[in-house]
């Protein structure tokens, strides 16, 4: 064989062997390609069955709710019957192995991943948190008669305990779903999940606190005495109103009863101030150790409380256990669910012009001394019929739960084991040192030392901005104030001391709390620079503006704040209570990790 022969058939033998590799390249890419198209066909069937599951749950979950506030026991078993059935075949079909493969490759796991725990957490919820809801009778978390049954609020405290711990459970495991490679109709859902529950796990937080903290508040060990405060709208301090009339509550065995009422002036001024924190002082001076009506300046309602409770025992001579305040907007809710009442003098009160009566029509129409009495029959009337009358118990229920959320019932324990009970609850209205969303707080308190927070009208938008290199973040805060006051007419019990000089027209402190941890850099009003109280308050800086609108004018107060270090790109914002709801825009943003 000659040596080209030789190199021709080495030739050969290298392109056969070229040719098998590229043979079997082709088998195998071929065969891999086959079982990869056919995966994703049959992931892609999967997931729509899937989310098929899904939607079909999350409408029976709306149907469950319903039903359970109706009160409507045998629809809510079926609800839940046909709920576990679309769970168990969602948390199934994301179970198997073709699934778990999906979650193995590298761009689409994250979501087969998010789905599968999706599916998880919707399934562990109906079967071991509905279930029990289901056999807790609400009318035991509600007075009958005047009287709380304490025996029946323990046994079913067992259930809401283990309704909690499953609900917070499925919260944190959500909560540690990173978004950052989701696609984008996987992150909508995951997100408005962990909206829904965290508000559902809000009142479980607070039934579970309740059926737990109630029996003693009431008297199961002895009697107990409380201060009940109107904060008044029209009168608007940081965390809702000037404490206005107050009334002791008396409450032993479960049973309540209404003692001692007032008004705040009657309590006089302190003379000699009450001890204060040290940044309140640096704040707002000495004023909320001296008069009843500033107690609340701060939006921290612990303060307020602890101090108001002193200055009634230095008045009166009696130490109450706690202090519980509400406005007449929470009484518009409960009238909701109760039904109108008849006042002395022929007034009926109901849901539709309670906040009227009582923050406006009652200034109008009535000298002071006539308005303090007609208060006091109001508040004695609507607590015997809320008390006395047998009102549905999901509809009382539904109307706490609504004023707790607008942060309009807030609770303060002088007992420091109850108070702890309470953390940092809406209901404890605890301004956190700590924030797990960045929160800003935008807090109202009049200095016109008259009744036109009424009048007032308040927005808020927060748009989430650039991350920085030291991890924090940028947030712009943009409020506006609007005055539907007359220019004329109005009595002189509205009208006041008139500070801003023109009686008509409403000067507002206006206090913006940056996020914990945070900072308050630039404020403008109406565009221009303006002067600027500077303070802290709790890891917080605080900016405060004075702004005066005149009837039928508008202000627009615009902050830039920082955050703390955080990667989130949500926010939150924590607003005083008013007598007309803020309207409010919060634009979130990408985490800064993304």
């Amino acid at each position: 064989m000659t040596e080209s022969e030789s190199r021709r058939r080495r030739h050969s033998r290298a392109r056969r062997r070229r040719r098998a590799r590229l043979r079997r390249a082709l088998l195998t890419t071929l065969v891999v390609g086959s079982l990869v198209l056919g995966l994703a066909g049959w992931v892609g069937f999967r997931g729509w069955q899937v989310r098929g599951h899904l939607v079909n749950a999350a409408g029976l979950a709306g149907e469950l709710s319903a039903h359970l506030v109706g009160g409507d026991t045998a629809r809510a078993q079926r609800a839940l019957a046909a709920l576990q059935e679309q769970s168990g075949a969602a948390r199934r079909a994301t179970g198997d192995p073709g699934w778990w493969l999906g979650r193995q490759v590298p761009a689409a796991g994250a979501n087969f991943s998010a789905v599968r725990q999706i599916a998880v957490a919707i399934d562990n919820l109906a079967r071991q948190a509905f279930p029990a809801l289901l056999r807790v009778d609400l009318g035991d978390l509600v007075p009958q008669e005047g009287r709380l049954d304490l025996t029946g609020l323990r046994a079913v405290s067992d259930d809401l305990v283990a309704v909690d711990a499953t609900v917070q459970r499925t919260r944190t495991d959500l909560a540690r779903i990173s978004t950052a490679r989701l696609a984008g109709q996987v992150r909508r859902a995951l997100e408005e999940l962990r909206g829904e529950i965290d508000r559902l796990a809000a009142m479980t937080s607070a039934a579970d606190r309740a059926s737990r903290l109630l029996p003693p508040l009431l008297g199961v060990d002895g009697p107990r005495r409380y201060l009940l405060v109107s904060q008044n709208s029209a009168e608007l301090r940081a965390t809702g109103g000037m404490f206005g009339a107050f009334a002791v509550i008396e409450a032993d065995k479960g049973r309540v009863k209404m003692g001692a009422q007032g008004s705040s002036s009657s309590l006089g001024r302190f003379v000699e101030p009450l001890k204060i924190p040290a940044e309140l002082r640096a704040l707002w001076g000495e004023l909320p150790g001296i008069y009843p009506a500033d107690v609340n300046l701060s939006p921290h309602f612990p303060t307020a409380a602890s101090l108001y409770r002193e200055m009634y025992r230095r008045h009166s001579g009696v130490t109450v256990d706690g202090v519980l305040a509400v406005d007449p907007v929470v009484l518009s809710h409960l009238l909701e669910a109760a039904g109108p009442v008849r006042l002395p003098g022929g007034v009926s009160l109901s849901a539709e012009n309670a906040v009227s009566t009582l923050l406006s029509d009652t200034y109008q129409r009535m000298s002071p001394k006539e308005q303090d009495s007609f208060f006091a029959a109001a508040a004695a009337t609507v607590f015997d019929t809320l008390f006395a009358r047998n009102v549905h118990p999901n509809g009382l229920l539904s109307a706490f739960n609504r004023s707790v959320h607008e942060r309009r019932i807030l609770f303060w324990s002088a007992r420091p084991e109850e108070q702890r009970t309470f953390g940092d609850s809406r209901m404890a209205g605890t301004l956190p040192e700590q924030d797990t969303v960045p929160t800003v707080g935008v807090f109202l308190n009049d200095g016109s030392g008259a009744k036109l927070g009424f009048y007032l009208r308040q927005t808020a938008d927060l748009v989430v901005g650039d991350c920085h290199a030291d991890g924090r973040r940028e947030l712009n805060l943009r409020v506006t104030l609007r005055s539907t006051a007359p220019a004329s007419g109005l009595s002189k019990s509205v009208l006041g001391l008139a500070q801003a000089g023109d009686p008509y027209t409403a000067r507002t402190l206006v206090s913006v709390y940056g996020p914990a941890g945070g900072a308050v850099l630039d404020t403008r009003l109406d565009g221009a620079e303006t002067s600027v109280g500077n303070g802290t308050e709790r890891r917080r800086q605080v900016a405060t503006v004075n702004v005066e609108v005149g009837p039928g004018g508008t202000r627009t107060l615009e902050v830039s704040l920082l955050t703390g270090k955080t990667e989130s790109g949500a926010a939150d914002l924590w607003l005083t209570p008013t007598a007309t709801p803020w309207a409010t825009h919060v634009v979130t943003a990408a985490s800064c990790s993304q």
